[in-house]
């Protein structure tokens, strides 16, 4: 698999950090991408590459359309054809009802959680699908259990783009399949990330676990399992399907 070339976005903390390190070690050369933490993206490259693995950190905003193109274009110099997207960055807000939510937070989380996605999967799509040459890949996008449950009282605006981006899975899924392309989306649930932190309950996750069927949070290694299983040739029957990986909640 010394030809797969993956990039990651977000890939600094939690969930996309997880993914990146079990995707080198399955042989996948790595991008991390990141907007402002350099060095957590460099302490994932170098956990990479003292593991015997390839990786290389870019920043960029992939919010914007320039900070997208730059990062493929890095991708392309450094690393070679792309094969496989992870559109895992993403964020959201203190939590608030809605009816106190105000235009600006709004397009701070729209950028972040579907233009975002959108503009890398275009990026993507550009370079893998047969009809523009290439030799094919598979797309996977980080949604969230939010997106059916709504999140009331504490962040409908996330939940919201949760949705579009479910949206946006099924549509391309259908867009692209005839173009070597498998596009699919893994929903985590309670995970044991930072994340949680930018809502302004960094327990949140121990404060809801008890109540999950499975009675805990999960870890971000086991969102990283189901990733790397929808972007590998075991899931070759899949696209446009969703994995809940949420511990049943």
């Amino acid at each position: 698999m010394d030809d797969e070339v993956l990039v990651i976005t977000g890939a600094g903390r939690g969930i996309g950090a997880a993914t990146a390190r079990l995707a080198a070690a399955r042989g996948y050369r790595v991008c991390v991408n990141y907007r402002t933490d350099e060095a957590a993206a460099a302490a994932v490259v170098a956990d990479i590459e003292a593991a015997g693995g390839t990786a290389i950190a870019v920043k960029a905003d992939v919010g914007r359309a320039d900070g997208a193109a730059r990062l493929f274009r890095t991708v392309d110099e450094e690393l070679g054809p792309l094969t496989g997207l992870v559109n895992n960055a993403g964020t959201l807000e203190r939590q608030c009802r809605l009816d106190e939510m105000d235009e600006d937070r709004l397009a701070r989380i729209w950028r972040a959680n579907i233009t975002g996605p959108f503009l890398c999967a275009g990026e993507a799509v550009r370079r893998m699908s047969t009809r523009y040459g290439g030799r094919g890949g598979a797309i996977v996008n980080v949604g969230s259990a939010a997106s059916r449950l709504g999140s009331p009282n504490e962040y409908v605006d996330y939940a919201a783009s949760k949705g579009a981006l479910d949206s946006m899975t099924r549509g391309l899924a259908l867009e692209v399949a005839g173009e070597g392309i498998r596009v699919n989306a893994v929903r985590p649930g309670l995970i044991h990330t930072g994340i949680h932190a930018l809502g302004g309950e960094p327990g949140r996750v121990d404060r809801v676990a008890p109540g999950l069927p499975l009675g805990r949070g999960g870890q971000p290694e086991e969102v990283a399992e189901a990733v790397l299983y929808l972007l590998s040739p075991a899931a070759s029957y899949s696209t446009g399907a969703f994995l809940d990986v949420a511990g049943g909640r």
